[in-house]
């Protein structure tokens, strides 16, 4: 039956289902798009012959969603959704969003926070032992004990935290569909601990012997040190090649992470794509307005999984993996072709992409023998000798797809790794590019301009944007195009100080860029460089590392990259005089600001004030006798 997924008890008696097997929770309205986790999941358990029934944003506060199904077979799938919940409600400076782009007519307040644990805590007080199972983004990131920015502290994995009984990390189809399996068979959701790609708790006498530990909860509640060691363990054990499983102490109860799973393969990648979805938000939403998030990617296409740029401040590395793997062309392109046939399609595919569109290969060959190198970066500060840049492949599917009929053009919208791009001995994507797949502008992430900070994110140095970017310009000129480009920003990562603010606000002018949109750092669960905010140590060397907390000082380093706004005269000007860069106030070239009245009359009156030569010369000679006398 190609149809939603029954999301009441009438669409599910209309399926002559007198249960389901599984009903999955989502904090998400619901969204029958392949570009959202919950419905992938729950398309591949239908196409295993599971009965599934989706329960989006439930009433946490009475009992009646949860139980609008009755009691399901095998259990229930808990996730918040396409986001952690603190992410979908909190901007950085902990203030509510106005609104939530994966809820219809994007409505806040109809997901609690900590979604994860509110909602299997409901399903306890009402099924007692049935087993719950969480996965996604916010179960992911935070599997381990973890800094909670919201908090402003330690908390525990969010598998103790929510009393389930699994915690499926990373993608999740292989390992739902072992679970699935397992709970049919008439296994105890409990004994069900030797699946990759997911973890379990259990009694610490009954810890298992293999694999490493890292520091307990206790001890990372205690010691900042303790929890970077804690972050650099769980970290570099996340390849899938070498990975091992992972103990983490909770009391008196041991949280084991499994190894993880296998990225799916080609052919198995490409069948998760060509399942049966509809594409497009519950019918029922279309009165509220539908659902904004959908907008975005409903003509978009993911050709690729996995990340080996791995920045460490995102969280994809421990989340996806760095490992990639990709559809076949054939695949990508009958999708595009299905997409030329939906209501609303334009003619315009606004992406074939994934976390960095340009991979489409693994980084090296090493990799399928050994997996990916440890505490080692393939691109930063410079790209490894062992890289393999080649774009060709990518290349050939943008030809072929845009190519096709009803298509008028196909853009690159998800991140392009402008390093990756300049490793290629071939200009001819970087040609192409420019020429067919740029919307007027193209959106890079250089992030900052100190090679201090931009080591501590993990990203190539500066001179690497500036030649790419002159590149970028004199291509587009050749192509007769006048396009630009728009920089990704961030203030306030760990190790910015105020002087590197300043020189990344001298490195805007020098650019001549005005970047309509700034990005403070976010310190999200999961992250290398969430560590660095909590702990004020770089995991890696235990180095001490410089953070700016507090609101002011963010606000000043935020303010700095937007220089030139009127609305933050005040703010830099503060931000100069602390650093003791005053130069930088005036009307020369080099100036950032040109100083308010109270700055250059205080300024006038230092140099009213200040002595002559002829009298500095007199109190010289003064001092000079004073010496000799005594």
């Amino acid at each position: 039956m190609n149809d939603f997924l029954p999301v009441n008890k009438e669409d599910m008696e209309k399926r002559g289902w007198d249960r389901p097997d599984f009903v999955y929770v989502s904090g998400d309205a619901y969204v029958d798009h392949p570009s959202f986790g919950a419905s992938i999941i729950t398309r591949v358990l239908e196409n295993a012959g599971y009965k599934v029934a989706f329960l989006s944003q439930p009433d946490w506060r009475s009992d009646r969603d949860f139980t609008r199904f009755g009691r399901p077979k095998y259990g229930f799938l808990v996730s918040s959704g396409n986001i952690d919940s603190m992410v979908a409600h909190y901007t950085v400076a902990k203030r509510l969003r106005t609104s939530d782009a994966y809820t219809p007519g994007g409505v806040m307040g109809k997901r609690p926070d900590r979604a994860v644990d509110v909602y299997c805590k409901k399903i306890r007080s009402i099924y007692g032992d049935i087993p719950v199972i969480i996965g996604g983004l916010e179960a992911s990131l935070r599997r381990f004990a973890h800094y909670d920015y919201w908090d402003d502290a330690i908390r525990p994995s969010i598998l103790i935290s929510s009393d389930a009984d699994l915690l499926i990390f990373g993608m999740g189809e292989k390992q739902i569909i072992e679970i699935a399996d397992r709970l049919r068979d008439g296994f105890d959701v409990k004994d069900i601990r030797d699946i990759k790609g997911t973890c379990y708790k259990c009694d610490v006498r009954e810890t298992p012997y293999t694999g490493t530990e890292c520091p307990s909860f206790e001890n990372v509640c205690n010691s900042k040190k303790e929890y970077a060691v804690s972050c650099r363990i769980q970290q570099d054990e996340q390849d899938f090649f070498r990975g091992r499983a992972i103990k983490q102490k909770h009391g008196k109860v041991m949280l084991v992470q499994n190894e993880p799973m296998m990225p799916l393969s080609t052919e198995e990648l490409d069948k998760v794509y060509e399942l049966p979805y509809m594409r497009k938000w519950h019918p029922s939403y279309d009165k509220l307005g539908g659902v904004p998030g959908l907008e975005e990617v409903e003509f978009s296409i993911t050709h690729v999984r996995g990340c080996f740029g791995a920045c460490n401040f995102c969280s994809l590395a421990f989340h996806q993996g760095r490992y990639i793997t990709s559809r076949s062309k054939e695949s990508i392109v009958k999708e595009a072709k299905l997409l030329t046939t939906l209501d609303g399609f334009k003619g315009y595919i606004h992406d074939i992409g994934g976390p960095s569109a340009n991979f489409r290969h693994p980084s090296c060959k090493g990799q399928e023998e050994r997996g990916l190198c440890k505490a080692k970066k393939c691109l930063a500060p410079t790209p490894c000798k062992n890289l393999i840049a080649d774009q060709s492949e990518y290349l050939d599917i943008l030809r072929t797809v845009r190519d096709l009929p009803k298509i008028k053009k196909v853009f690159v919208r998800s991140g392009i790794r402008f390093d990756y791009m300049l490793e290629d001995k071939s200009e001819a994507f970087f040609k192409e590019l420019v020429q067919h797949h740029v919307s007027g502008q193209l959106k890079v992430a250089p992030e900052h301009c100190s090679a201090m900070v931009l080591d501590k994110m993990g990203k190539p140095h500066i001179e690497t944007y500036i030649k790419f970017v002159k590149r970028y310009f004199e291509l587009s000129k050749s192509a007769g195009k006048e396009q630009y480009v728009v920089p990704y920003l961030m203030s306030s990562h760990p190790g910015s100080t105020l002087n590197d603010a300043i020189e990344l606000a001298l490195f805007i002018k020098s650019q001549k860029l005005h970047p309509e949109q700034v990005q403070d750092f976010y310190p999200t669960p999961g992250t290398i460089s969430t560590a660095m905010f909590y702990t004020e140590l770089d995991p890696y060397t235990l180095e001490k590392v410089f953070v700016a907390k507090n609101s002011h000082d963010k606000a000043m380093q935020r303010a700095l990259i937007r220089y030139f706004d009127p609305k933050n005269q005040t703010m830099v000007e503060e931000a100069l005089i602390k650093a003791r860069r005053t130069d930088l106030i005036g009307n020369g070239p080099d100036c950032l600001i040109k100083g308010s009245q109270k700055f250059n009359q205080a300024k006038r009156q230092t140099i009213r004030r200040k002595p002559s030569n002829g009298s500095n010369d007199r109190k010289a000679r003064i001092n000079e006798k004073k010496k000799t006398r005594y």
